[in-house]
């Protein structure tokens, strides 16, 4: 996979939270995580995986401090009217995914900053941790090897289903034709 990605949450105030989000980071193969603004309270390095020793971590004392590579399309991941459903995004190559606190959205002046800002289609918002693993995810999908074209079926072969006994029961292409 070409391109990188960061991650990571304005003004964090639960270490668990971040720790979360940061052990998905280092699992999806993120190339840097960050905090903008956290709570002081808040502790790093609580994740299992130890992410702070293996992906780069930075910490931003406010939004005046907040620095990207050159390049780095910045994401804002919010519930707002305009924000791109997930799904139909295209998530660019070089890009940092920011969340907003627990129990608030981005600020005015963070999402002026974004590229673009995303939604993840739900009925309602998610914990902080696992709305980064699911972005992290669609990008894997989007970007990473076992990304595959878009089929009707949703799969690489061909499927018909097909009811036997009350059940569905797929059948490949090859075997409904013999």
């Amino acid at each position: 996979m070409r391109g990188y990605f960061g991650i990571g949450i304005e003004g964090v105030s639960k270490t668990g939270n971040m720790g979360n989000l940061f052990r998905s980071a280092h699992a999806f193969g993120a190339g840097f995580v960050f905090t903008i603004a956290p709570d002081p309270k808040v502790k790093i390095g609580t994740d299992t995986s130890s992410a702070y020793k293996n992906v780069p971590f930075f910490n931003f004392a406010d939004l005046a401090d907040f620095r990207l590579p050159h390049a780095c399309q910045l994401v804002g991941v919010e519930l707002t009217d305009d924000a791109v459903d997930l799904p139909a995004f295209h998530h660019p190559h070089s890009a940092a995914y920011v969340l907003g606190p627990e129990l608030g959205s981005l600020s005015p002046g963070l999402l002026a900053c974004c590229d673009h800002v995303v939604k993840i289609p739900t009925s309602f918002c998610v914990n902080v941790a696992i709305a980064g693993a699911i972005v992290m995810y669609d990008r894997m999908r989007m970007h990473g090897k076992f990304s595959r074209p878009v089929t009707t079926h949703g799969g690489a072969e061909e499927m018909s289903r097909h009811v036997r006994g009350g059940r569905f029961v797929r059948t490949p292409k090859a075997e409904r034709q013999a």
